[in-house]
């Protein structure tokens, strides 16, 4: 074999459509584009997905609503009854034990709440403290400590 001689499978190629080339040749006058309109004249006249004719488009059609300030701080929350089941009494339970337990990533924002019971006594430093966390935690004999980010 030569390289003159290789040529693709039959079949497995199509002639180039001609388009504008007379009406026996199947796509003379308006060339498969239709009638008129923005889509078959020439030149790059492309309309974005997004846009409707003209009418007022969705994004600004639908009502707003709220508002998210760009200060927020978001806290991942951490309930009373999880360090009760995952920590022994006496431990010091800061955000990297936590996040090594998979309760939070290693750079998140820790408050502990209040919701379950306590007994077992631990020292808990967390950025964030319900109410109703801290007495339980001091009630059962640990200490809370704010850390600050």
């Amino acid at each position: 074999m030569k390289l003159h001689e290789l040529q693709p499978h039959p079949g497995a190629t199509r002639d180039k459509k001609r388009v504008g080339r007379g009406i026996s040749a199947g796509q003379g006058k308006t060339a498969g584009k239709g009638h008129k309109g923005q889509k078959t004249r020439s030149g790059d006249r492309t309309v974005p997905p997004y846009f409707e004719g003209g009418q007022t488009p969705l994004h600004q059609r639908i009502p707003k609503r709220g508002f998210v300030s760009p200060n927020r701080r978001e806290f991942v929350p951490v309930n009373v009854k999880v360090l009760e089941k995952l920590f022994e009494e006496g431990s010091e339970i800061t955000p990297e034990a936590l996040s090594q337990k998979g309760l939070c990533s290693k750079n998140d924002l820790v408050k502990v709440l209040g919701d379950g019971e306590l007994t077992k006594k631990f020292t808990v430093k967390a950025h964030a403290f319900s109410k109703s966390a801290r007495e339980k935690i001091e009630k059962a004999g640990g200490t809370c400590e704010v850390i600050g980010k």
